[in-house]
């Protein structure tokens, strides 16, 4: 409170003048589009005001300097406020405002990094705050800088469960670099918000979760001004009084106004309302940052030296990807891992025990987690890698989702992936993970065998832009590669291969190993199978694929610890639609499992050795009855 300098009259009046200028522009730009939420611009014009050209520093013509203290829009539908307050700071154009939605402009209907001032897409709701907390905590943890994050949060995202999931990461870590604005406009979409103007309730529930949160009218600049000069050893949530559509006659506080465009005559004559309440033409410059982010460097990590595994020694992949984390941790000091209060069964715990200060503990919030993940990999600070059952990431999709049109660079190990795990039962077992991950665009989905591919698996993603999938096992398998294996993404191995080969059979994980066993077996009776480990299933490795089954008169067996949508069968199939002559046998999870030892449900389920055998066996009866 100390630091505070109330600003002059003159200074005042600059930031109310500035104010309406973002207001004039939201409603030309939303206007000429056709499309838009002037409303919702209009109620954080003050807001957007005195954070640009008071409280922030920053350098305006160098968005992502690594120092410049960030801004997250998380109503990111208030796009329209963001690139006028850019255009005020001189970044862009006035004129490029008016091409707002267009399919030839950056400047899109909601916030994304193709704009150089965007580090995380927003839009859909409740997300913006997790990914500042991630970027908050890099700053204070990992940076150890003086740049500060502020978000500024809608009232209707508030009712979205993520926002607490933030809310409390932000209390327990003592996030004071973090300052959460919301935009108590009392309107929603379609009706008022649950609490409307009650913000005393606001700030009670922002106090609870660890917060200094200051109730202030958020259309008075010299309020607002006050209350960013405010800091506490916490992070600060400004509860801003404000009303939708404010500085709009006719229109301010009233509903059914959410999304639309003014009409072209009614924004003329509000737009010269709005322009005679200017005083003066005359814009703001942001004060300048502290250049203290240190410089760092994030690109091609490479391991100190190889897998140190023999050959036919067991080890679970989940282990093998903590002690593969750990060297990762070894090799660049920016190599971060989180988790969700599961580390002992992901072994993430491994990597906290020898890097303790690059672990962080997001307990069982997977939503935010991600987002974290998302917000401390901006503007490249970090090498982030975060592990779940790969269950939970199910739950989390919509962050993934986001994350992949963040155009962000995160790794995610889902573990206890399948009926593999046994006796904990389906709430348990990822099932669906695979369909969930490769349907996300630019991403990468890893499923290593054992414990040499998956120190591969994460040296490699370290390395590998857009949203990286590892997906890991409960089961201890034999170690099948030498360390000098070389593995690359979307290039199988052929572990099982013969001239005498009549079907080529698919697996990965835990039905790799019930493949080679099958094998095994079968040779026994003069059957020769082809075994193909795909390493990655997005990318697949076609050629590799398709060169083996036609080598196996077109014969092809898939394998999966997965529900049959989306998984490995289908990634096959997809990849030999056209081919004449092939066909393929799907064996895979076929319904709603349940507890038992994982041999059991392997069996009971048709994806074990047994099972491979048989479906072999009926793939060469069938061409036999056929000559």
């Amino acid at each position: 409170m100390e630091a505070y300098h109330k600003p002059d009259q003159q200074a005042l009046q600059a930031l109310k003048d500035a104010a309406n200028r973002l207001r004039i522009s939201s409603i030309r730009a939303t206007t000429a589009a056709g499309s838009g939420h002037p409303t919702s611009c209009c109620s954080a014009a003050e807001i957007m005001s005195v954070l640009f050209f008071h409280t922030m520093r920053y350098k305006a013509k160098d968005p992502r300097n690594p120092s410049n203290d960030r801004f997250v829009l998380s109503k990111g539908h208030a796009a329209p406020i963001l690139y006028a307050a850019w255009a005020e700071a001189g970044f862009l154009q006035e004129a490029e405002l008016l091409n707002l939605r267009k399919i030839d402009s950056i400047l899109e209907g909601h916030p994304v990094p193709k704009q150089p001032f965007t580090d995380v897409a927003t839009g859909s709701l409740g997300q913006g705050l997790g990914a500042a907390c991630g970027m908050a905590y890099t700053g204070k943890y990992f940076d150890k800088a003086s740049y500060r994050v502020y978000c500024l949060l809608g009232d209707g995202e508030l009712s979205e469960g993520s926002v607490w999931e933030a809310m409390a990461f932000a209390g327990f870590y003592k996030l004071d670099n973090l300052v959460a604005i919301l935009d108590i406009n009392r309107l929603g979409q379609s009706d008022p918000t649950p609490l409307q103007h009650r913000v005393e309730i606001y700030q009670k529930r922002c106090e609870a979760f660890g917060w200094h949160a200051l109730i202030v009218d958020g259309h008075s600049v010299e309020e607002l001004c006050k209350a960013f000069g405010q800091t506490k050893n916490q992070p600060t949530a400004i509860i801003a009084k404000t009303f939708k559509g404010k500085g709009i006659s006719g229109i301010e506080d009233k509903e059914n106004w959410h999304g639309k465009p003014l009409p072209k005559n009614m924004a003329e004559q509000v737009i010269q309302e709005i322009d005679d309440k200017i005083q003066s033409k005359k814009k703001l410059s942001p004060a300048l940052p502290e250049e203290d982010a240190p410089v760092i460097n994030i690109k091609n990590i490479k391991m100190s030296s190889p897998p140190d595994y023999k050959l036919g020694e067991k080890m679970a992949t989940r282990k093998a990807y903590g002690f593969a984390l750990v060297k990762l941790g070894h090799a660049n000091d920016r190599v971060i891992a989180l988790d969700g209060d599961t580390k002992n069964s992901t072994f993430s715990d491994l990597f906290k025990k020898e890097h303790p200060s690059r672990f962080i503990e997001c307990y069982i919030a997977e939503q935010n987690m991600v987002s974290i993940a998302v917000g401390c990999a901006t503007r490249d600070r970090t090498v982030a890698f975060a592990s779940a059952f790969a269950t939970f990431f199910t739950r989390a999709f919509d962050q993934i989702r986001m994350a992949a049109i963040s155009e962000s660079n995160i790794n995610l190990c889902g573990s206890h992936c399948g009926v593999s795990i046994g006796e904990d039962g389906p709430s348990q077992m990822g099932l669906e993970d695979l369909c969930m991950f490769r349907a996300v665009p630019n991403s990468t989905v890893f499923y290593p065998s054992d414990a040499v591919s998956t120190e591969k698996a994460v040296e490699i993603a370290a390395n590998t832009k857009g949203v990286c999938f590892i997906r890991t096992s409960r089961p201890e398998n034999e170690v099948l590669y030498s360390s000098n294996e070389d593995f690359q993404i979307g290039q199988a191995k052929v572990v099982v291969k013969s001239k005498d080969d009549q079907v080529t059979v698919v697996g990965a994980g835990v039905t790799l190993h019930e493949a080679l066993a099958a094998a095994e077996q079968l040779k026994k009776e003069k059957i020769y199978i082809r075994v193909i480990d795909p390493f990655t299933i997005k990318p697949l490795d076609k050629i590799t694929i398709l060169e083996n089954a036609r080598a196996t008169k077109g014969r092809i067996i898939t394998v999966e610890d997965h529900y049959p949508e989306g998984g490995i069968g289908e990634a096959v199939s997809g990849a030999i639609v056209g081919e004449p002559g092939i066909t393929v046998t799907r064996l895979a999870v076929s319904h709603v499992p349940r507890s038992g030892k994982p041999a059991e449900l392997l069996k009971m389920f048709g994806i074990d050795k047994d099972a491979i055998v048989q479906a072999v066996k009926v793939a060469v009866s069938k061409s036999k009855n056929a000559e």
